[in-house]
């Protein structure tokens, strides 16, 4: 069952080898529509055991196939072809999101559209990127540094951006020649399986992309399974944590994504209407749903109040609505569970901070996952709603006694993944952007550039994704010395 609009073929079946088979269990996992409060998919939820063959595949594929030794070129290759069958069904990913976390049809093609853009992208780099390098050396006549694929990959992808995380995962993946098991979390499987199939018609040899939706359980055999080599995880740093343990007990490689706390700082020079129309609306971007959200805004003491009520003027004037309308700014949040944390991080803020606006379910929506846009003036950045990741639309304003408070508020969180500066001096906030502890910075809002690399400091992750950094995880680097410089150099 998959609604009207997206067509996947077998969502009773999982991808492995190259084939679509029925699982070994007969679990179901019912994606629920968070406008809807109704199930509107159903695929199935894969095993254990399920894991484990998925597994055999993808090494098998490494190990014995030629898709490890293929000339990066021709891998660079099939992943533009995988990547042009993506692109056909551009309607249908852009669908998925919205019917699976609310995400709104008003962006959700240009969600979809950048990450197919972005996985051509990676493709590219199968061309341009130096793969063996001949270095100098003064031991031998010659030295060589190859980089080459770090094994079968374990590709888990959260459920806010299940698309563009993915692609990007398994792209990398690819170029570098690794083999990939993909597991999709269990409210957003409907874009790995377009994938899926998206592999098997650009004709990717069979065990190179794998795909098996499940739950936690199995999702952790995945990870402990001592035949995958690294894991590229994006989601919650408590569950990242959880598969930094597993790979360290045994060694294996590891990418973290995680979660974030990011501040933005208002400078004195930056007009306060102007810093409340980028605030109030950033908050309400995917409903707040995202790693790099500016949650925390740190402004100047003398101009909190003037600033609070702004915000609250914007925030008062958002729209909001079901995902599909094209008005709406402000659609649901993914999943109940969601909207039970967030509310519960309202009532604590209601504790120990001033409520300004929001706070509440809105009352002319009766069902489905909505909470109204919500500001806490008077945050004391030591309390749980400025340190811990709410992931909604909830924003904490925290007064600053002056530039080095501000910067030394915005560093004291146990996060490092964004931030940013409201000022029109760009000397000012690249001076500014060189003191925050964090992967990323930008000039007067939440800036990404997934060209470019993305990741976090401190509990926000380990490695980057994006740009040719993004590549680097799924390599290993093996050095050569040589009595003589072999054919070809």
């Amino acid at each position: 069952m998959v609604p009207d609009n997206i067509h996947i073929a077998h969502p009773d079946k999982l991808f492995i080898g190259g084939a679509w088979v029925e699982s070994t269990g007969n679990g179901v996992i019912e994606i629920i529509s968070p406008n809807s409060e109704e199930v509107i998919a159903r695929v199935v939820d894969g095993t254990e055991a399920d894991m484990d063959r998925a597994v055999a595949a993808a090494r098998k594929a490494f190990d014995d196939g030629p898709w490890s030794t293929m000339a990066p070129a021709e891998r660079g290759a099939i992943v533009r072809r995988m990547g042009e069958e993506l692109g056909k069904r551009a309607p249908e990913l852009a669908a998925a999101w919205t019917a699976q976390v609310g995400g709104l049809a008003s962006f959700a093609p240009i969600m979809t559209g950048g990450a197919t853009m972005t996985m051509m992208a990676i493709a590219g780099y199968a061309d341009s990127f130096p793969f063996v390098e001949k270095r100098p050396s003064s031991q031998v006549h010659t030295a060589i540094v190859a980089q080459e694929p770090a094994g079968v990959v374990a590709a888990i992808a959260p459920w806010n951006a299940p698309y563009g995380i993915m692609s990007a995962k398994v792209a990398y993946a690819m170029v570098a020649g690794c083999t990939v098991i993909m597991k999709p979390s269990p409210e957003t499987p409907l874009e790995a399986y377009i994938m899926a199939e998206a592999a098997e018609a650009a004709g990717v040899p069979a065990g190179v992309v794998n795909l098996v939706a499940a739950g936690r359980d199995a999702s952790d055999h995945l990870v402990r399974n001592p035949g995958i080599d690294k894991v590229t995880f994006t989601g919650s740093t408590l569950a990242g944590k959880r598969i930094g343990e597993v790979c360290a007990g045994r060694v294996a490689r590891c990418t973290l994504e995680l979660g974030g706390k990011s501040a933005a700082i208002v400078r004195d020079d930056f007009p306060i209407e102007v810093a409340a129309a980028i605030l109030g609306n950033t908050i309400t971007i995917m409903s707040g749903q995202v790693c790099a959200m500016l949650s925390r805004a740190i402004v100047p003491r003398h101009r909190h109040d003037e600033l609070a009520d702004a915000i609250a003027k914007v925030m008062q004037g958002i729209r909001i609505g079901h995902s599909d309308a094209p008005d709406t700014q402000l659609g649901p949040v993914a999943m109940k569970r969601q909207l039970e944390r967030v509310e519960e991080y309202v009532a604590l803020g209601r504790a120990s901070a001033d409520l300004v606006t929001g706070g509440n379910r809105p009352a002319h929506m009766n069902k489905g996952y909505f909470i109204e846009p919500t500001l806490f003036a008077n945050v004391d950045n030591k309390s749980r709603i400025a340190q811990e990741e709410i992931f909604g639309p909830v924003l904490c304003l925290i007064p600053a006694d002056d530039e080095e408070d501000a910067i030394r508020i915005a560093n004291d969180s146990a996060f490092g993944l964004n931030g940013s500066v409201l000022t029109n001096d760009a000397d000012a906030a690249y001076r500014i952007g060189r003191r925050i502890r964090a992967g990323g910075f930008g000039q007067n809002g939440m800036k990404l550039e997934f060209g470019l690399p993305f990741g976090g400091f401190k509990q926000s992750g380990i490695g980057r994704e994006g740009g040719v950094e993004g590549l680097y995880p799924y390599l290993e680097s093996k050095t050569i010395l040589l009595d003589a410089t072999p054919a070809g150099f």
